[in-house]
């Protein structure tokens, strides 16, 4: 895991070269969401099944990241905002061609439940950004079944 990105703000997640954006509406609240997603960092593995090992590190300002297929990331968290946001970027990483990464996860009431938007922003050489914006129906389904995982796992026992 030698490729350090460049770093990045949380304005890169709206001018990246790559943008992708997935959406879904989902019962659980925005706050036991953010809770998931900012809180329960090792939980990751349980609900986003592309997520082999997630733990928070850094007294929670980063996370370790593995995922099936080898990928591994080490990230900062750039933004947590209870019950709307929750973003990272990635600072070093296995995957060739990466030069910059981040995710936003932005959390909105809907009625008794929640839209979540996640964003991935990514900047690379041509072939990387040409297999992200080949994988975009992989990371669709990917984020889908992550989110309905997850909200099952969240409204169990309601």
């Amino acid at each position: 895991m030698a490729n350090r990105l460049r770093p990045v703000g949380l304005d890169f997640i709206a001018t990246a070269p790559v943008r992708l954006v997935f959406a879904q509406e989902i019962s659980a609240a925005p706050e036991a969401v953010f809770r998931a997603l900012n809180d329960d960092v090792p939980g990751w593995a349980e609900w986003f099944a592309a997520v082999t090992y997630a733990r928070s590190i850094d007294d929670g300002a980063g996370r370790d990241i593995r995922l099936k297929g080898g990928g591994r990331f080490r990230e900062t968290v750039i933004a947590a905002k209870e019950a709307e946001l929750y973003a990272y970027r990635v600072d070093v990483t296995n995957a060739p061609g990466a030069r910059a990464l981040a995710e936003e996860w932005r959390l909105t009431p809907a009625g008794t439940g929640t839209h979540v938007r996640w964003t991935f922003g990514a900047d690379g050489t041509a072939p990387f950004r040409w297999v992200l914006k080949a994988a975009r129906p992989g990371l669709g389904r990917a984020f889908r079944d992550a989110v309905t995982s997850l909200d099952r796992r969240l409204t169990e026992g309601r």
